[in-house]
């Protein structure tokens, strides 16, 4: 990466955007959720162990937007982690047709993640389940202990309210999004067993976040005009977050799109052209990983897109982003240290724009916290 050193950019009026804070502090806040959560593990195991000894019980991973992309990262890890039937279902979609997402007769446990906890759907979420679910329990994963989901009380809920500084201030979510990952990855895993290998993703988060901003400075500074983020298994929800990272900070200024490594020949390859990067999130597996290589060394060879960036804990020939110290982790522990980059791009990207990291979106059409959505009645 020595060909993409340049120095990191701050906002216009010099002063270091909340958003760069919250993406520096994530090794921080990581150890910090993990030591909250070995504080309530009696509480939490004493939760979740009778709903878990159901027969068939299904945990749905629920939230909003970078909310959403959590159950996505984390939905087939958790379901070989507990033996159970885990679905990942946005609020959005639950809300808007809970019928095709809430069983009636099947015990049901609603993970709901929320930043702020307010968003208008995470609630409605919660109360279409209370109505539509016979034998229902929540568990909520939220960063703000003065929004709504933190305050749900009663014997069918467990509140896990992460450090404050998880309540990220930018606009974009960064330390919120990676705390809320780590957690339930932890909860559902098992809170003691991650306590070495929390420590471990934590020096590798640092060791990306020291060794990479000025490389992904530069390559903001690049004029792309087209970016797609590939990755397999748990790195496709990844790829997802990365994508919306990116079109949030540069308030729509770069086209973005997320795939799957094997889906994206399907079709979706035809948006490459040389003002294209294209960012792939390899695998320690190496079934998975062969795969990825594959289309990596394909995408190269046409000699189209404008960079072909892999992002890996192992090494690769080409332009790699070496993540170090994790080189036969788990994927789920490389969620974390492979979306600071993304992070780090997005943000250069914005400031090289010319853009509020914090408030990128110019005309106010969006915000921080989503506004403007009408919970409509149906029957339950």
């Amino acid at each position: 990466m020595s060909d993409l050193i340049a120095a990191p950019k701050t906002a216009a009026d010099g002063a270091e955007p909340w958003t760069r804070r919250e993406i520096f502090q994530q090794a921080a806040t990581l150890r910090a959720t993990q030591a909250l959560l070995a504080s309530q593990r009696g509480g939490i195991e004493a939760f979740l162990g009778p709903l878990l000894a159901k027969p068939d019980p299904r945990i749905v991973l629920a939230g909003a937007g970078t909310s959403a992309f959590i159950g996505e990262c984390l939905a087939a890890t958790l379901a070989q982690a507990t033996g159970r039937r885990v679905d990942a279902v946005p609020t959005t979609d639950m809300v808007s047709a809970p019928e095709l997402y809430l069983e009636a007769r099947t015990p049901t446990l609603l993970v709901s993640f929320g930043r702020s906890g307010n968003s208008p759907e995470s609630i409605a979420a919660i109360d279409l389940a209370d109505a539509r679910v016979a034998d229902v329990h929540h568990l909520i994963i939220t960063c703000n202990a003065d929004g709504a989901l933190a305050k749900r009380r009663g014997d069918d809920a467990y509140v896990v309210v992460l450090p404050e500084e998880t309540h990220d201030r930018g606009f974009a979510m960064t330390s919120s999004f990676s705390a809320m990952t780590y957690a339930a990855l932890a909860i559902f895993s098992g809170i003691a067993a991650f306590g070495d290998r929390n420590e471990r993703i934590a020096q590798a988060v640092e060791t990306v976040l020291a060794d990479t901003e000025t490389a992904m400075a530069a390559l903001a500074t690049r004029e792309f005009e087209r970016v797609v983020y590939l990755g397999s298994g748990p790195f496709q929800g990844l790829a997802r977050e990365a994508a919306l990272k990116l079109l949030e900070l540069t308030d729509g200024g770069l086209v973005t799109m997320h795939d799957s490594t094997l889906g994206f020949r399907h079709g979706p390859k035809t948006i490459v052209n040389d003002r294209t990067l294209v960012v792939a999130f390899l695998s320690n597996d190496p079934l998975t990983r062969a795969y990825d290589l594959d289309l990596i060394a394909e995408l190269r060879a046409d000699k189209v897109a404008g960079a072909v960036l892999a992002v890996s804990a192992q090494d690769i020939a080409g332009e790699t982003l070496r993540v170090h110290g994790l080189e036969t982790a788990a994927d789920s522990d490389l969620l974390f240290p492979y979306i600071v980059p993304a992070q780090l791009f997005a943000l250069h990207a914005s400031l090289d724009r010319g853009l509020t990291p914090d408030t990128p979106n110019k005309a106010g059409t969006v915000s921080r916290v989503v506004k403007g959505v009408r919970i409509h009645s149906g029957s339950a």
